[in-house]
């Protein structure tokens, strides 16, 4: 069951929310350093991710679901988020440069659905991230965070729904990789934690970090065609009769 807005804002105060914020978002800032001007887009519950972007980027929305709620955000100027259907958002074709999905594709009852949505509502040449939670990793098992509720993924499994959405991975990652507990000595050394898996590529990472770009020509499915034989009247040599019979 997914954890609605109150709840996961709740998370974000505490200071294992706060370690998350920054492990993830340091991963955002490296792939998305070049995000002056651009027209970005949060879906999910994405507001404590999009700060680190407000100030250069054109226009940073939130898209929240609606069995999830929403919020007012930012705090300090006019709100920015909205309350939409993932599926149909109010947004016109190939309108955002820059797509996040954090705590969205996990808990969505079509994630397919939604990925057809990015790709719709994303520019040529566009980027979508996804965060969601790893099936090998310690953060799904436990349901005190956001990360263990919904449906974890694998890589695999991700990377099928990448592909029949026509998307085309440019990054795989994982973070989290510290035991999502509030204890302060753990919290202290999430950074080691993330220094150390990072070097070694290991595996068991809380979350999948995935950036993808939207392929701009959709394959053509070709149907084969059932080819009915014609029927053709049979050709019939004329009957001759035999000498001397009556005609009739």
């Amino acid at each position: 069951m997914a954890l609605d807005v109150v709840e996961l804002r709740a998370f974000y105060e505490t200071a294992l929310g706060e370690v998350a914020r920054r492990v993830v978002g340091r991963l955002l800032r490296a792939r998305w350093d070049d995000h002056a001007g651009l027209r970005m887009l949060g879906m999910g519950y994405a507001p404590p991710y999009l700060d680190n972007f407000r100030e250069k980027a054109q226009r940073v929305l939130a898209f929240m679901p609606a069995t999830q709620g929403v919020m007012h955000w930012p705090l300090d100027g006019r709100s920015a988020t909205a309350l939409v259907e993932a599926s149909m958002t109010p947004l016109p074709d190939a309108s955002i440069d820059r797509i996040l999905l954090v705590h969205a594709l996990e808990v969505e009852e079509h994630p397919q659905d939604l990925l057809d949505e990015v790709w719709r509502i994303l520019a040529p040449g566009g980027r979508v991230v996804i965060v969601a939670p790893s099936r090998t990793g310690l953060w799904a098992r436990l349901d005190t965070t956001p990360f263990g509720h919904g449906h974890p993924y694998s890589r695999g499994q991700l990377q099928t729904l990448l592909q029949e959405a026509q998307f085309l991975p440019v990054f795989w990652g994982e973070a989290l990789y510290v035991p999502p507990f509030q204890r302060v000595t753990l919290l202290r050394s999430a950074p080691a934690f993330e220094r150390i898996a990072g070097r070694f590529s290991l595996p068991g990472g809380g979350v999948h970090v995935v950036e993808a770009t939207k392929q701009l020509y959709r394959p053509i499915v070709r149907r084969a065609v059932r080819r009915i034989p014609r029927f053709v009247e049979p050709v019939l040599d004329p009957a001759l009769e035999p000498d001397g019979a009556e005609p009739a």
